[in-house]
């Protein structure tokens, strides 16, 4: 069976120069964009050059389902989870590797969601809610810090009342975390600014999930609904930081559109894109669930690169635009990228 087509989707047209030029810079950008990927039966990590070139490969375990990387700010290191055993008895394990599949180590059974601080060096995770299998992406307990370097672990220093947190990130400075909650820490549903060091915790109050920081921690990129991401100011000047109006919206009211995320340089982001679907249990080592959730089959799902410089609203549903790429296209289940320095 083929890995995946990596025809290029865009068409030369009408783009004005600076958008041209966008596009023609992915190739060159000197990141390439990491995601799960599900082929033959098994989840494995794939990464490509944001053009859609250079597709490998870098996990190849047939015994082992590896998803949601994350990696390092250095990037110098890839973390993940990787499932094992099937059905109620499936275990979800946190990994951290080198990116060249050196150095792989186990961080924690019954973990889930991890993300680095900005140093690198420490890796947070999510520990289970129970050690009972369950695929919802809420089903979360705690927050555990990891050093890479000694092993050492330690309790966020509020860690007993983070509760069904999922898709945490740092700050750039390290000073804060942001995260959705569902129907835990008495909210319904909520983006939440955590203190990493403390225990202040405050509501964003704007709608939606899986929210993440630009690179230079003034802007925050999140899902506001199934058919719709955002970007906008977050302001720190007052006693309750702020979220301004959006300054980019990304739409698609045909198909979902999850899992933005930024380049390292904040000139582009990435994003999956696919119908709504539950899932597809007859394929081995995958879930029931919205199909947006790590471990559940996402059928005709693929990776977009976004300019993150464009303003206004770029609707992915009316065909070629200049300001958006597709990257992958044969729609097996790609989802979460994250981007990583060229080698």
């Amino acid at each position: 069976m083929s890995v995946m087509s990596v025809a290029v989707l865009l068409a030369a047209g009408s783009a004005r120069p600076d958008e041209e030029s966008w596009e023609q810079s992915l190739g060159t950008s000197g990141f390439e964009i990491v995601f799960e990927h599900y082929e033959d039966g098994n989840w494995d990590l794939f990464i490509s050059k944001p053009d859609g070139s250079g597709v490998r490969n870098l996990t190849r375990s047939p015994g082992m389902n590896e998803m949601y990387p994350q990696v390092s700010p250095d990037g110098s290191r890839i973390a993940f989870v990787a499932d094992t055993g099937a059905g109620r008895e499936t275990v979800r394990s946190v990994w951290v590797m080198g990116m060249d599949g050196s150095g792989l180590k186990k961080v924690a059974d019954y973990a889930r969601q991890p993300f680095w601080a900005p140093d690198s060096r420490v890796l947070a995770y999510l520990p289970q809610e129970y050690p009972k299998w369950n695929v919802v992406d809420y089903y979360t307990k705690g927050m555990v810090y990891y050093d890479v370097e000694t092993g050492e672990k330690k309790d966020h220093p509020n860690a007993g009342k983070l509760h069904h947190l999922y898709n945490p990130n740092f700050s750039p400075d390290g000073k804060w975390i942001v995260s959705t909650v569902h129907a835990g820490m008495g909210y319904g549903h909520a983006i939440l600014l955590i203190e990493a060091d403390g225990t202040k915790v405050f509501n964003l109050e704007i709608p939606g999930c899986r929210p993440c920081f630009s690179p230079d921690g003034t802007h925050l990129a999140w899902g506001p609904g199934d058919h719709e991401l955002s970007v906008a100011p977050l302001d720190f000047s007052g006693e309750t930081p702020k979220v301004g109006s959006p300054v980019l919206r990304i739409v698609d009211p045909k198909m979902k559109i999850y899992h933005i995320d930024w380049a390292p340089d904040g000139k582009s982001l990435s994003l999956s894109r696919g119908p709504n679907g539950k899932g597809d249990i007859t394929k081995p080592n995958t879930h029931a669930s919205a199909c947006e959730i790590v471990g559940v089959y996402a059928d005709g799902w693929d990776i977009f690169a976004i300019n993150a410089a464009a303003r206004g609203t770029i609707d992915l549903s009316s065909g070629h635009h200049p300001k958006a790429r597709q990257i992958t296209h044969d729609g097996h289940s790609n989802k979460e990228s994250d981007w990583v320095p060229a080698r």
